[in-house]
């Protein structure tokens, strides 16, 4: 059976393929591979411009341009080589050395340095790189954007809709009001600090052999100051330099850049959880598109099956990045390999992350908030004012304020205007005060509500 969208074993290449294809280019095997040959091109550069490597002299420009379009013009035809190269030698990255040897060989400068390709190296030293790499390119070109559009659509709605009065619910229960405004920008703000979160952190990577020490670096050349010119290899590269490491970069900083990936993709749970409630109670519609169908059997239907398809997403990416980020950390004494099959299922992650985030975003563009919808709760809710009333009543001394508003409306059916009314009218209250309080409605006790919506 040939692999196409309708046969991919993973929805991520199957039915979502179109959506994720922006992570193809940085989580595939193909773009680790283009890695591993930019990492070992580079490490040679670096190697023939250290003066006290006499047995390898500084590259010619033609040699170097030719080491250069190599790594830039790396094809799927020249992954489709390493892979062969592979099957021979049962070992990816010393597939890629193989490759390079292969490839070069006409160059007589190169020729004649052939075995300082993948000179001192462990594979780590090779794939630590590469994946720091990848998780910072694929987070600056690809995930930041996404995010960003998230915010920036969710920033435009508590703007918009500051001022729309909403019944808000705690315990389920009708509570003070506020506006659908300013519980969207209570998410951006999350968001927004969220996002720094992972925006800020550095991706660390090593180059120091095979367990930490430059061991066979120092054996071939004792007089070479290793540790610095492994640190501005790695600078060089735009990662920052770990100088403690076992045989692998610990992974510290991949767990905690999927640390934060897990965590803002919660505070999204959180927003699609609440949205489809807000949908459910009716205050937002979602706008309708031509030739949709809600349901199978229920014509009338106009699921919000955005935000369900985020949630969802956003619960599998989680259950793979809190894995990653709390199994990665951990190898047996220098070195076991049970990070490397981890590790390829990055893309995999980020993909399912992506997609929530897509999908989110579908959903928000669809929304329209119901005012009929909200001020009809609102006006059924005047039991709600019990809050402000007590709490002047206290101000003013009247003794047992909050006890009579709950023996006036706790868990009272009907409470009216009239009803409420007939009470502040009886408070021995400063007139100013009571004419205060009988104009207060639900509608309109939003304290800050609308101006904090319209700051964020």
């Amino acid at each position: 059976m040939a692999l196409t969208p309708l046969t991919a074993l993973s929805p991520l290449d199957g039915r979502y393929h179109n959506k994720v294809a922006a992570l193809r280019g940085h989580f595939s095997e193909l773009a680790l591979i283009r890695l591993r040959v930019l990492v070992e091109i580079e490490w040679l550069k670096a190697l023939a411009r250290e003066p006290a490597i006499a047995e390898i002299p500084p590259f010619s420009p033609e040699t170097v341009r030719q080491l250069d379009a190599l790594a830039r013009a790396f094809s799927e035809a020249d992954g489709a080589a390493v892979k062969a190269i592979e099957e021979r030698t049962n070992h990816d990255v010393k597939a890629i050395e193989y490759f390079l040897k292969e490839r070069l060989a006409a160059n007589d400068e190169i020729a004649r340095a052939a075995e300082f390709i993948h000179f001192a190296c462990t594979s780590e030293d090779v794939n630590n790189l590469c994946h720091a790499s990848m998780l910072r390119d694929a987070r600056d070109a690809v995930m930041l954007p996404a995010l960003d559009a998230v915010i920036a659509r969710l920033t435009a709605l508590a703007r918009e809709l500051a001022d729309a009065p909403m019944l808000a619910h705690t315990h389920g229960q009708p509570a003070s009001p506020t506006t659908l405004g300013k519980e969207i920008a209570n998410v951006v703000h999350r968001l927004r600090r969220a996002r720094e979160r992972i925006a800020q952190v550095k991706l660390t990577a090593k180059m120091n052999g095979a367990v930490g020490n430059y061991n066979a670096h120092l054996a071939a050349y004792p007089e070479v100051d290793w540790e610095s010119l492994a640190r501005r290899f790695v600078e060089d590269l735009g990662l920052e330099f770990n100088r403690y490491t076992t045989q692998i970069e610990p992974h510290d900083a991949i767990a905690e850049l999927f640390d934060a990936y897990a965590r803002t993709n919660t505070i999204l749970v959180d927003l699609d959880r609440d949205i489809w409630g807000y949908i459910s109670l009716g205050y937002f519609k979602q706008k309708l598109k031509a030739g949709e169908v809600g349901s199978s059997t229920m014509p009338h239907k106009v699921n919000p099956i955005d935000f369900e398809n985020s949630e969802g997403n956003l619960g599998i990416a989680n259950a793979l990045l809190r894995h990653m980020s709390g199994k990665l950390p951990i190898s047996r004494w220098q070195r076991d390999l049970t990070d490397s099959t981890v590790l390829r299922n990055m893309g995999v992650a980020l993909g399912h992350t992506l997609l929530a985030y897509d999908s989110c975003l579908k959903g928000l563009n669809k929304l329209e908030a119901n005012r009929e919808r909200l001020a009809y709760d609102l006006e059924e809710s005047w039991e709600v004012l019990a809050e402000p009333i007590q709490t002047v009543m206290r101000r003013y001394g009247v003794t047992g304020a909050y006890e009579q508003l709950k023996e006036l409306t706790r868990g009272r059916d009907g409470i009216t205007r009239d009803a409420l009314h007939a009470f502040i009218t009886a408070l021995p209250l400063p007139e100013a005060e009571r004419k205060r309080l009988l104009a207060l409605t639900p509608a309109n006790y939003l304290g800050k509500a609308a101006d904090l919506a319209r700051k964020i």
